[in-house]
């Protein structure tokens, strides 16, 4: 492994990470390091493995919100609620660094549902939001290995 395929794989490691972690862009990391060692190798093959792990990327992120969007929808949980709990994410992240951002996400969502439909109804609603939100980190982490095992196959390859 030459010395940049050793800080792309670290550049999607930390990308991965990335994923689970909210203060991280994960995918976009993942993708640039991934383009940045093609750019680099410049050959046929290089470029095939870039296109395909960019490919797994963008696919892996309209999945990741497709997917979760339609269990919210058929939960009665509408996108409204899931915006205020996004804002209320970003502002927690800026209030408690690190955990602020899970902690203001499901404090938003709770309390827009709990606006919405009162006490009783309000918990079972944000259960729902929160399987989503893990469902989506699920789905974009699944992609994200894909795309850096394709790069690895490609390593070995090239």
């Amino acid at each position: 492994m030459s010395g940049l395929e050793v800080l792309v794989a670290l550049a999607i490691a930390v990308g991965l990470v990335g994923i689970l972690v909210p203060a991280l862009p994960g995918t976009l990391l993942v993708g640039g390091a991934i383009l940045l060692w093609g750019i680099e190798r410049s050959d046929a093959t290089a470029w095939a493995v870039t296109v395909a792990a960019l490919g797994l990327l963008v696919v892996g992120t309209v999945v990741k919100y497709l997917v979760p969007g339609r269990r919210l929808q058929r939960a009665g949980v509408p996108s409204s609620t899931l915006a205020v709990g996004a804002l209320a994410g970003v502002a927690g992240f800026f209030v408690v660094p690190v955990v602020g951002m899970p902690l203001g996400f499901v404090l938003g969502v709770y309390l827009d549902q709990w606006r919405r439909l009162g006490h009783h109804e309000a918990w079972p609603a944000t259960v729902h939001a929160l399987r989503a939100v893990g469902l989506g980190m699920v789905i974009e982490l699944g992609f994200g290995v894909l795309a850096a095992a394709t790069w690895a196959v490609g390593v070995v390859v090239t």
